[in-house]
């Protein structure tokens, strides 16, 4: 029995001792598991608000290269990368065709001038003949006119002798025929003068026949040129100073003409001016209102990672692009500096930042101290020694996603609370899906947040 009381005893002792310590020691051991509260403090710094992307590197101007003519090309004395300065020789094809031709023109040439020459010395001595028949026929009939006038009054004379009986009548009729074959003598001197009109009709065709060989003169000297132009044809000159890009051709190729064949013709090479470099970035609709001409951009290319190129933005796309659903603009930007000379055209870009907006010394918070309660209100946890922590309404500014500008609520040095998640909920909020740039920011002086 006294066996049985002890066993019981023990029972209770060690019952007793497990519930002390679970309402001794438990009740700390949870408040060790509880989260500790995190807090911060109110700060000055400098904040910017950046919008990132990818896109290209593109240079100021590419230009293909074709050739006027076709043929055999002989001689190709660039290659890629080579640098060209303006009026270079980039090319030359076999010239033998074009000279036939150039020969060919030139001996047509020739008989048309020849002709030319024919036909202008006939024109004047046509016109001289003219002069001269004119002239002549001219003194002809005035001097027909007199004897035909003498004949005249001869006969007449003699008619009234004839009268008279003082001649004879064969006198009379010689007087007579002698003054009618003077009056026919006048009238073919005037048929002669009539006659020149039809030479005058005459020396219009050869006038005409001088302006047909004229014209013919004239079309073979612009058969020459042509052909002159087709043999120059065969040489390309760099219209630019440049770096060759792209050259798709080899010596001993047979290129097409660029102007005579349907298809646009072969290109020679492709020239890139880089004096200007630019990159073609690809910014999300929701980020692009933010962008403005001659912001500030960084960027960076995986060939030099450890090299940052500056730059600004010279141009915003007025219409988007729709790819899966997802609407970007582009945005080109241009670089500036000596260093630009390391970036190759196509080469993949990280936009680092487009500089939105930029401030220095102002009031800054985490982004997880800040709350919205109620509509548009945003507020934070003050923590007051001695009393119990309090709400506070602020007004807030531009945030880069870890810090945020507090305008108003909030004095330097005092301590809120950080809520963790809160500020990755809000921020997660901004940020774009494949195909898009994505708005974040950075504090000046620290590794970008990615």
């Amino acid at each position: 029995m006294k066996k049985w009381i002890v066993i019981i005893i023990l029972v209770l002792a060690l019952a007793g001792g497990g519930a002390y310590y679970y309402w001794v020691y438990r009740p700390a051991a949870a408040k060790a598991d509880a989260p500790a509260v995190v807090t911060a403090k109110v700060e000055r710094g400098p904040i910017k608000l950046v919008v990132s992307s990818t896109g290209r590197v593109v240079s100021d101007l590419d230009v293909d290269i074709k050739c006027k003519a076709s043929g055999k090309v002989t001689k190709l004395p660039f290659d890629v990368s080579d640098v060209v300065k303006k009026d270079d020789p980039l090319l030359e094809l076999d010239p033998i065709d074009e000279e036939r031709v150039v020969r060919q023109a030139k001996v047509r040439q020739s008989a048309s001038q020849a002709k030319l020459k024919i036909a202008s010395e006939n024109l004047s001595v046509a016109e001289r003949t003219l002069v001269t028949d004119r002239a002549r026929a001219e003194v002809t009939v005035k001097s027909c006119e007199v004897r035909s006038k003498d004949a005249r009054a001869k006969a007449d004379r003699m008619k009234v002798l004839l009268e008279k009986k003082l001649i004879s009548p064969e006198d009379y009729d010689t007087a007579e025929t002698a003054a009618v074959q003077a009056a026919a003598d006048l009238d073919n001197a005037k048929v002669k003068v009539e006659e020149l009109k039809t030479q005058e009709l005459a020396l219009e065709l050869t006038r005409q026949q001088v302006k047909l060989a004229e014209a013919d003169a004239e079309g073979d000297n612009i058969a020459l040129d042509i052909a002159q132009d087709r043999l120059n044809d065969t040489k390309v000159f760099s219209p630019m100073d440049g770096v060759v890009a792209v050259r798709p051709v080899q010596i001993g190729q047979i290129i097409a003409s660029a102007v005579s064949n349907v298809g646009g013709g072969t290109t020679i090479l492709t020239l890139s001016d880089l004096t200007r470099v630019y990159v073609l970035a690809a910014v999300d609709e929701s980020d692009i209102g933010k962008v403005a001409l001659d912001q500030a951009v960084t960027v960076t290319v995986d060939a030099f990672p450890l090299k940052k190129f500056k730059g600004k933005v010279v141009r915003i796309a007025t219409k988007g692009v729709n790819l899966s659903n997802v609407v970007t603009f582009e945005v080109k930007i241009e670089i500036t500096g000596e260093a630009k000379a390391l970036l190759k055209p196509e080469m993949t870009v990280n936009i680092e930042e487009i500089l939105i907006a930029e401030k220095n010394d102002v009031l800054l918070v985490p982004s997880e101290a800040i709350l919205r309660k109620g509509r548009g209100k945003q507020v934070v946890t003050l923590v007051k020694e001695g009393a119990e922590n309090e709400d506070v309404a602020v007004e807030t500014g531009i945030t880069d996603g870890t810090k945020t500008e507090i305008i108003t609520g909030l004095t330097e040095g005092q301590t809120v609370v950080v809520h963790k998640g809160a500020g990755d909920a809000k921020w997660a909020g901004s940020q774009k899906g494949p195909g898009g740039g994505a708005t974040r920011g950075t504090m000046m002086g620290g590794p970008p947040r990615r």
